[in-house]
């Protein structure tokens, strides 16, 4: 089943045109031609979004989850077609991409589900206490109400599960809040063909168009007029450092400031503990050596950095992931863009005194090798540059003196949205002195395991104190993520019949 794009933007309902086109760059396949977007275009779909507000926002959450589980629905019907112009696209497999669009429909079922339990509402009840002296308290009831347009910016490294029918799109609709997606010119057929579906199931469950929109674009004007867009009340982006921080000033700088969520990159350091990294120096750089190499090393929760304890133990890890990541054969990395990214990243490191190469390939193009460095704490304290990330398969091990030496390398690092410990029973004295400083450096801590692969469930949480992201009290993943797009409300002394349904009774 084979889809050929039309190049068109998704605005309201209607399939349209802006002014000019860009080409889209397939790893393989054909390239087609895509509309620009235009302001015009922009506020068209944010008008119809804030129309659309006044009935999807104020649906019943019944009605609402029925949507969400249509819209899995259509993307199934259209699941070969997705998986083949998306890997035409990206380069990845059809395995990868089949198991991301499954992701992508069981995160909308997620909310389908959490939606009509109701719990999200965070219903609150202050009875009235009319002989309370020396005043009367009045009744009072508080729940979670949505804010109103959202919009989304895809993900160059995710074409489907953070991307136009994604987690922030799930989520935002799922809180009642139409959404306007800014799709990536990295991928855009496949957000595309998903728009499609998400107007299909718009069509067959008669819910206002205005309610999803997509416009496509290949410059930064575009992104730049849907977040300044006084009727859109919150943005939810995933991407990098430079782009996201553009936009959160951006949304910052607005007569009307606005929460922008965006999950910006990190490189998520492993602390590999004495008796562990004694225990299984080996498996451990053999693992860390298939998770920094895992789609390329293209994920925002790659393990960039190991912290290990000088010694013999931290040789025989290092010579093993090196051993290890030397086997691994070129990967096709997701847009030329990020491949020239990765190139000038390596070329930096390994042009930096402080680090010593173990493996750094030469390359060029849209294939690429995995790269590893090793630097000491001390090096690493005094060239904050090391910390920051490259996106793709690069690594670097940074050799402590002792334990008191990884703690305060510990200390040294901005947030990040994982980190890890690896240890055995005998590490936990020295595993409670790190987790304090840990959790406060990052929105996940794991204990013997790898990062890459975030569990779309109800405790998960994918975010973390800046640079991670740009508001560490949110998640992008996980049902919690509902919360960004709702704002609590009080209700004093209203009559039974004024109340909202959800808070009636």
């Amino acid at each position: 089943m084979g889809f050929t794009p039309t190049g068109k933007h998704l605005v309201a309902g209607d399939w349209l045109e802006g002014e000019g086109f860009f080409a889209s760059s397939p790893a393989h396949g054909p390239a087609h031609r895509f509309s620009v977007g235009t302001g015009a275009l922009v506020d068209r779909a944010c008008e119809a979004a804030e129309e659309a507000f006044w009935y999807f926002g104020y649906a019943k959450r019944w009605e609402r989850a029925a949507f969400l589980r249509v819209i899995t629905e259509e993307i199934e019907a259209r699941g070969e077609a997705i998986t083949e112009i998306g890997s035409q696209e990206t380069g990845l497999p059809a395995a990868r991409l089949q198991g991301e669009r499954a992701r992508t429909i069981g995160q909308l079922r997620l909310f389908a589900d959490h939606i009509e339990l109701g719990g999200y509402l965070d219903r609150r009840v202050d009875v009235a206490l009319p002989d309370r002296q020396p005043a009367p308290r009045p009744e009072i009831r508080m729940m979670q109400r949505p804010i109103g347009p959202v919009a989304v910016f895809g993900a160059s490294n995710f074409p489907l599960a953070f991307s136009t029918a994604g987690g922030d799109t799930a989520a935002a609709l799922a809180a009642g809040c139409p959404v306007v997606v800014k799709g990536h010119s990295a991928h855009p057929g496949t957000g595309e063909i998903v728009a499609e579906a998400i107007d299909a199931a718009i069509r067959r469950s008669g819910v206002h168009p205005g309610v999803f929109s997509l416009i496509q674009g290949n410059s930064r004007e575009i992104g730049q007029a849907i977040v300044q867009h006084p009727l859109i009340k919150a943005v939810g982006f995933t991407g990098s450092l430079a782009g996201g921080r553009a936009l959160f000033d951006l949304c910052a700088a607005r007569p009307e400031p606005i929460p922008f969520f965006g999950e910006l990159g990190s490189v998520n350091p492993m602390f590999l503990l004495p008796e562990a990294l004694k225990a299984r120096p080996e498996a451990l750089g053999q693992g860390w050596a298939a998770s920094l190499t895992m789609g390329a090393g293209q994920f925002c929760t790659n393990p960039g950095i190991a912290v290990v304890i000088e010694g013999p133990e931290a040789d025989r890890f290092t010579a093993a992931t090196t051993e290890a990541l030397g086997k691994v054969a070129p990967q096709t990395m997701l847009s030329d863009g990020i491949a020239r990214s990765y190139h000038e990243g390596q070329a930096r490191m390994s042009e930096r005194n402080a680090v010593r190469p173990l493996l750094a390939t030469p390359m060029s193009g849209r294939e690429v090798s995995p790269s590893l460095f090793e630097t000491s704490s001390e090096r690493f304290l005094t060239d904050h540059a090391l910390g920051e990330e490259v996106f793709g398969p690069l690594g670097l091990v940074v050799r402590a003196s002792s334990a008191e030496d990884m703690e305060r390398l510990a200390r040294a690092f901005v947030g990040q949205l994982t980190v890890t410990i690896h240890m055995e029973a005998a590490d936990l004295a020295a595993a409670r002195r790190l987790l304090p400083i840990l959790e406060r450096k990052a929105g996940r801590v794991l204990v013997n395991g790898f990062p890459t692969g975030v569990e779309v469930v109800d405790a998960m949480v994918h975010g973390g104190p800046y640079p991670a992201s740009t508001n560490f009290g949110a998640t992008s993943v996980g049902t919690l993520s509902i919360r960004r797009f709702l704002r609590p409300v009080a209700y004093q002394n209203l009559p039974q019949g004024l109340l909202p349904e959800d808070l009636d009774g």
